[in-house]
């Protein structure tokens, strides 16, 4: 065990043990006030006395792999760490209800653990997606407060994830129901198939029958609530007490990122409210590609805060990885103080009438890369077949003169008229280098429920990115990217339960009168 330990620890790049000597008390019951019990593990220096607890509350199971990583690489280093399957979950009690119950077991769970002999009545908690999530769920009501937080690719609410721009994110979606929901069989990734052929199934809420061959709770839950003003998520929405949160504060997220957006908000909260949080930003996706950073960061932050070793708190508040220069940067705040909003016109390029194309749900766009829950699909990829489609409009600005560095919040608005008063537009940004290969930089997505020109506003994903001197720029406008969201029937019918289908044809303006822009952050550091 100690050598492979010590080779996980090379690959990760963290620095040695300090505690080889680890006891593990397992299946501690932790009861709930409604009478359900949770079980936990207990991980601690053989023969310490009270210490901090750094709690991690996850919905994979105490076994899972990744688990089992972060609770060793904690405790090998002094941490005393409690693994605590939640609600519904492996040995503990209850039914799983994806994001309900978290705050109310999360609190219960931090004072009993503060009313423990071994506990010095010190608790952080760290974790990384919904584990983070979990961590959300805690800390702005947490009183006392809690001693650190390690967020790693998370954010306080994942509503805004689940149906970004008002469509329902298809791919993500499905591929984490089914995950849930084949948890505990032992053959769950021969399943991956089926679920990508559901992703086709109509109405979309019954696709997990398709997908697993049987109902699954936390689909059903989202394809039920997509419409607006739906109540159902709002108490599993964390975001508005964010800034009151008044525990130490280090993320780390990744451009290609599903949970990016929200966590740029939520370091944005506590900034502003003085909180002084920390955020890394890499070159990487929801994988396991950001587990290296994930670990290294939560290492060095609960150590400064358990442990005293102030010295891991020398560094800038917010370090991003800007892609297409290979360069690591530090900045004071987000954006960047030299980040200036430069608007480009979709008149710029080309004549002022209007850009046409038709989108057939029956024959959807498809979708090329981006934050997808899927190594090997989602970051940047070649768009060229995607863009030399029918339902697709394509706009390509002139070579560069000079590099141009983007760091911070993309937008559109963009002035559209639907022929069913129904439709979603998919904007796109990317880098076309000398050879002609397009690959997507940032995109977003809007859903359109109204007859007439609207003023579609879209926000796309935030971006660090240098483009080339020599590369040019190209905006997609498509009317989805499937399956990573679901197909507009433009019927106007509740995607969870829509089966007929309709043709919608798109008009975009870019005149005078209509001037549709998108906005860009320009680094002119």
């Amino acid at each position: 065990m100690r050598i492979a330990d010590n080779t996980v620890d090379r690959l990760l790049g963290l620095p040695g043990e300090t505690t080889p000597a680890v006891e593990t008390a397992r299946g501690l019951p932790v009861a709930m006030p409604d009478g359900v019990v949770l079980r936990a593990d207990l991980h601690r220096p053989r023969g310490a006395g009270p210490l901090p607890v750094v709690l991690i509350r996850t919905p994979y199971g105490r076994a899972q792999r990744v688990v089992r990583l972060f609770t060793r690489v904690l405790a090998r280093r002094g941490f005393q760490v409690v693994v605590q399957d939640v609600r519904g979950i492996g040995g503990s009690g209850g039914e799983f209800h994806a994001f309900h119950h978290e705050r109310d077991d999360g609190l219960a769970t931090v004072a009993w653990l503060r009313s423990r002999p071994w506990c010095d009545g010190r608790v952080a908690m760290a974790g990384a997606s919904y584990l983070g999530f979990a961590e959300w769920a805690v800390a702005p009501y947490a009183d006392p407060p809690l001693a650190a937080l390690g967020l790693g690719v998370t954010a306080s609410e994942f509503v805004s994830s689940f149906y970004p721009g008002g469509a329902l994110a298809l791919f993500n979606t499905l591929v984490w129901s089914a995950s849930m929901g084949t948890r505990d069989e032992p053959f769950a990734p021969l399943h991956a198939r089926r679920v990508r052929r559901a992703m086709r199934h109509l109405p979309v809420g019954e696709a997990d029958l398709s997908a697993i061959g049987r109902p699954e709770r936390f689909l059903r839950d989202v394809a039920a609530h997509t419409e607006p003003g739906d109540g159902f998520w709002d108490a599993t929405d964390h975001s508005p007490a964010v800034a009151a949160t008044t525990a130490p504060a280090s993320m780390v997220t990744g451009w290609w990122d599903l949970f990016l957006r929200g966590q740029l908000r939520d370091f944005a909260a506590l900034d502003a409210a003085g909180r002084g949080p920390r955020i890394t930003i890499g070159p990487w996706g929801h994988d396991v590609r950001a587990l290296r950073a994930v670990l290294a960061d939560q290492v060095s932050w609960l150590g400064a805060h358990l442990h005293g070793d102030a010295a891991e708190l020398r560094r800038a508040p917010v370090r991003l990885y800007l892609q297409g220069a290979g360069r690591w940067l530090d900045f004071d705040r987000w954006p960047p103080p030299e980040t200036e909003p430069a608007p480009l016109y979709l008149s710029e390029w080309g004549a002022d009438d209007p850009v046409t194309f038709v989108y057939d749900p029956l024959d959807p766009t498809p979708n090329v890369g981006g934050p997808l829950l899927a190594p090997g699909k989602g970051r940047q990829r070649d768009n060229r077949v995607m863009e030399r489609r029918d339902d697709v409009a394509v706009l390509t600005g002139p070579p560069l003169e000079r590099d141009l560095d983007l760091i911070g919040p993309v937008s559109a608005t963009v002035h559209v008229r639907t022929s069913t008063g129904h439709g979603d537009l998919f904007v796109r940004l990317c880098d076309v280098d000398a050879d002609g290969v397009s690959r997507n930089v940032t995109d977003g997505i809007v859903r359109i429920a109204e007859p007439g020109t609207v003023r579609a506003e879209v926000e796309m994903h935030p971006t660090g990115y240098r483009f080339r001197r020599g590369h040019r720029l190209r905006l997609v406008l498509a009317g989805g990217a499937f399956p990573r969201f679901a197909r507009n029937p433009g019927t106007g019918e509740p995607i969870g339960r829509a089966v007929a289908m309709r043709r919608t044809a798109f008009e975009v303006f870019r005149d005078a009168s209509r001037p549709s822009v998108v906005t860009l952050p320009v680094w002119r550091g």
